[in-house]
């Protein structure tokens, strides 16, 4: 399956719903509404203004969309809970539209204000609707027929495991699981699931098998006796981008903390791995991307004259190189201004401290005030960073940090940033041991991760930068 065609469907959609519904609102508006005004027919003029709104309010109801999650998980959409959240989001914008662009419209009186809102409500809500739902359906179609389906793994291979399998299999309604195997967690001569699927390792394994087999879904069918082993089995999972589903007992029955997602289906408890909100998440990524376009406009004089700087003082390249460890361990190349003399490290892994003979004079100011940054404003941009999250290393001191403390891999749920509440509480670490002293404000913002805390961060970073107060 591939999830950027399916994006750009939707995306096409509500671009082309945006368009036809701004124009008959903009022929309702010539046609019924201005004549009331002026006593004389209007002629229907198709000016400048015209055609920058039909490329601005697309954008914006796309951008709307976006930041309030309606392009995340898109092969498993519910036709009635996209009605809800389309019609939220369409009221939510058309607000927005109004109160921006309409209040100030021609009109004969008040009660045209009502038609004008509802008017443009009606339209963007069902022509949006009407396209999302051919879409939908389509794809629900599709899944049901077992045309379309996400590679699935089982976790357990007992009773409870073949009980599940089984339910899946012979649905009314298949919900578009492909079993590729399952994984074991205790070890035994024989697994009664080993008759359906093929048996795929140990629940050890899980890393390499999703990776080998593109697991999409997995199943946790444990048994009672084996609950000990759960948090382990999430550890793994834990920085993976995959739908997790448990199997409830008979207590999260009783107690209610059970939800169905399907009426067809089997009762799965759906394990999130989210650690914001979708629109908080969306929200803090567009604010990453804006925020750092614009730093990196604003600021170009000021790199320029960095820049030549850095070339006058010292030989070496302007822009410094390195690999870090990003989300989900992920490597990736951050970029600095140079402040060091070129070849620091000759090959072999240094942390710097503040009288560092290797750091130059201009390199020393431009450590104070953060400006040695500047250029992962492009990482943020590409999507290897954010503007707030934990400080990325390189492997050779994770390796290192792990040993004395296993649960720093939890930060790499993140994606890292350029700041952190770490840096900003505790700065700069200048070995392992320090790293260590940091990591708890890390996460500490893992556990309270919120746009409202991001911004808080951002304006204390900001304060030192001013201050001087880096190292």
């Amino acid at each position: 399956m591939n999830k950027r065609v399916q994006v750009a469907k939707y995306l096409i959609f509500d671009i082309l719903a945006a368009i036809i519904s701004w124009v008959l609102f903009y022929l309702y508006r010539k046609v019924y509404i201005e004549p009331q005004k002026f006593g004389i027919d209007i002629p229907i003029e198709l000016t400048s203004k015209f055609y920058l709104a039909l490329f601005f309010i697309p954008l914006f109801w796309v951008t709307l969309y976006y930041i309030v999650g309606q392009y995340t998980n898109i092969y498993r959409k519910s036709r009635l809970i996209e009605l809800g959240q389309t019609m939220l989001t369409s009221i939510i914008g058309v607000i927005i539209v109004f109160f921006t662009l309409l209040l100030n419209d021609s009109i004969g009186n008040y009660k045209n204000y009502y038609s004008l809102f509802f008017t443009l409500l009606t339209l963007q809500f069902s022509f949006t609707y009407l396209f999302r739902l051919i879409l939908t359906t389509r794809t629900a179609h599709r899944v049901h027929q077992r045309k379309l389906g996400f590679n699935t793994l089982i976790i357990g291979g007992n009773e409870k495991s073949v009980k599940i399998f089984q339910e899946m299999e012979t649905q009314y309604r298949p919900a578009g699981n492909k079993f590729v195997g399952f994984l074991s967690v205790i070890e035994t001569n024989e697994y009664s699931l080993a008759s359906h699927i093929p048996n795929l390792g140990d629940y050890r394994q899980l890393p390499s098998v999703i990776d080998r087999y593109g697991i999409e879904e997995i199943i946790i069918a444990i048994e009672s006796s084996e609950h000990g082993l759960l948090s382990e089995i999430l550890m793994l999972l834990e920085n993976r981008q995959i739908t997790v589903w448990g199997i409830p007992d008979l207590f999260d029955m009783l107690s209610g903390h059970v939800k169905a997602n399907t009426i067809y289906g089997s009762p799965l408890i759906k394990i999130s791995n989210g650690l914001m909100p979708a629109w908080q998440e969306n929200m803090k990524r567009l604010i990453d991307v804006v925020f750092s376009l614009l730093a990196l406009i604003v600021l170009s004089p000021v790199t320029l004259v960095l820049a030549i700087w850095i070339k006058i003082e010292s030989k070496g390249p302007v822009i410094y190189s390195q690999e870090r460890i990003g989300r989900f361990g992920k490597p990736f190349t951050i970029y600095k201004l140079r402040s060091m003399v070129n070849g620091a490290e000759n090959g072999t892994p240094m942390l710097s401290s503040r009288e560092d003979p290797r750091i130059t004079k201009l390199g020393q100011f431009l450590r104070r005030t953060h400006l040695d940054e500047i250029p992962q404003f492009y990482n943020v941009i590409i999507g290897d960073m954010s503007l707030v999250g934990p400080r990325p290393e390189r492997k050779f001191y994770i390796d290192q940090i792990v040993q004395k403390a296993p649960h720093y891999k939890q930060l790499q749920k993140l994606r890292p940033g350029i700041t952190s509440w770490g840096q900003v509480k505790y700065g700069y670490a200048s070995n392992v041991d320090e790293m260590i002293e940091r990591m708890p404000y890390d996460l500490v913002y893992l556990k309270n991760i919120s746009l409202y805390l991001d911004f808080k961060i951002l304006i204390y970073t900001l304060m030192d930068c001013f201050k001087g107060n880096g190292k």
